[in-house]
């Protein structure tokens, strides 16, 4: 796809091993309607404390109700909504679709249509953005990502954060929480 959207195919960036992460969170959704406020809500509750959660709420709704309008998930099929944190500062939602008889065209919509600006959307609030085959479908996928503490070589991470004056970490930074301590 090309054109009037930046996007980046699978293919595009290297091999899927590296860009997919190995234990995303992932459910299945009913391909109709009301399932779109339900893989929002299962994205909210997992992104709780992530900075980018607004942004890819807002995403996963776009991209679930394109898999409903514009694929056989809609016609009486399912989508699969995945959530992950693939590194630190980085969270991606995916949304994997049944398929169709072919790729929707990419439009340019008049002033005062009233779609087809989702995926315009979709790429002004997140990082970057893409799609694979998923056979007999696609997984359309979105990742945005924020600023976050690095250590420099020899010293630990909570030392740097500590040491930079008007630093304090919180849910921000902290996202994906880790173990309870």
């Amino acid at each position: 796809m090309t054109g009037a959207y930046p996007v980046l195919h699978m293919g595009s960036f290297g091999p899927a091993d590296r860009v997919r992460p190995a234990c995303p969170w992932a459910r299945t959704f009913r391909g109709s309607p009301a399932s779109v406020p339900e893989a929002r809500r299962f994205v909210a509750e997992l992104l709780v404390g992530c900075p980018a959660r607004e942004a890819l709420m807002a995403c996963v709704s776009e991209l679930s109700a394109n898999a409903i309008a514009h694929t056989n998930s809609g016609n009486g099929g399912v989508f699969i909504v995945e959530v992950s944190a693939p590194r630190p500062g980085v969270a991606r939602i995916a949304v994997t679709d049944e398929g169709g008889p072919s790729l929707p065209e990419p439009r340019r919509p008049g002033l005062m249509a009233e779609g087809g600006r989702g995926l315009a959307m979709v790429a002004a609030c997140t990082s970057r953005w893409g799609y694979a085959d998923a056979y007999p479908g696609r997984v359309v996928w979105a990742e945005a990502c924020w600023p976050v503490p690095v250590p420099s070589p020899g010293q630990d991470a909570s030392r740097t954060a500590a040491s930079r004056p008007g630093f304090s970490p919180g849910p921000a930074t902290d996202w994906p929480p880790g173990p309870a301590a």
